[in-house]
């Protein structure tokens, strides 16, 4: 069962899927496109592995199918409320009984997934193909975080992600960044069959799946 919940004294919403009573909490971050159906899909996979998943409504009832609305749509995000929205939904999910949370993000998503690892007190995070222009914006003690890229990526910059990652497996962090030969830019998307690598998808879903295992049920 699904329902919208809201946090940070209501002004923040957000998809919810509830697992079993002291599961541990994933947050699910949005592509471009916002809350859209495929999101909620994947709250719904990850409640099917034992996680409690809420997608907080970065775009306030907005979303769109059309490549040059959502550009619209991310360029009018104001990033300093996404990073406060995703810091309220963590602390929602840890109310609710998950004593351990992570956070999952695709596209300008995997950014901010990126963002909640350093600011937003979870306890594991995942990327996929996104990270924040300004790698500056992760300085400090951040949670442990894997980001995954298909080679052929237009809108990150993977030698910055790779460059912050190795410093964080310096310091001894779980950190690292996985470049898929073939794949490009959304290829786990399996909504846009031009940009979904099946492979690809099905190997960085593994290894989100065994991050979050290691550190959010360990």
């Amino acid at each position: 069962m699904s329902e919208t919940v809201q946090f940070n004294e209501g002004k923040a919403s957000g998809y919810l899927v509830k697992a079993n009573e002291g599961a541990p909490g994933v947050i699910v971050l949005q592509e471009w496109w916002g809350l859209v159906p495929h999101i909620q899909d994947i709250c719904q996979r990850l409640q099917s592995q034992g996680y409690t998943a809420l997608a907080p409504d970065l775009y306030h009832g907005k979303s769109t199918v059309e490549a040059e609305e959502a550009q619209h749509l991310m360029e009018g995000l104001d990033w300093a409320l996404a990073v406060e929205e995703i810091t309220g939904a963590v602390a929602y999910l840890r109310s609710q009984g998950c004593t351990k949370v992570g956070v999952v993000g695709f596209c300008m998503g995997g950014a901010l997934s990126c963002l909640g690892a350093a600011k937003a007190n979870v306890d594991a995070a995942c990327a996929f193909y996104g990270f924040p222009p300004d790698a500056s914006a992760l300085a400090g003690e951040c949670a442990p975080t894997q980001i995954f890229f298909g080679e052929n990526e237009d809108f990150f910059s993977i030698p910055d992600a790779k460059a912050w990652s190795e410093g964080q497996a310096a310091s001894g962090k779980d950190s690292a960044v996985t470049v898929y030969p073939g794949a490009g830019h959304a290829f786990y998307n399996d909504t846009r069959p031009e940009a979904y690598h099946e492979a690809s998808a099905k190997d960085a879903w593994g290894k989100t799946l065994t991050h979050f295992a290691k550190h959010l049920k360990g």
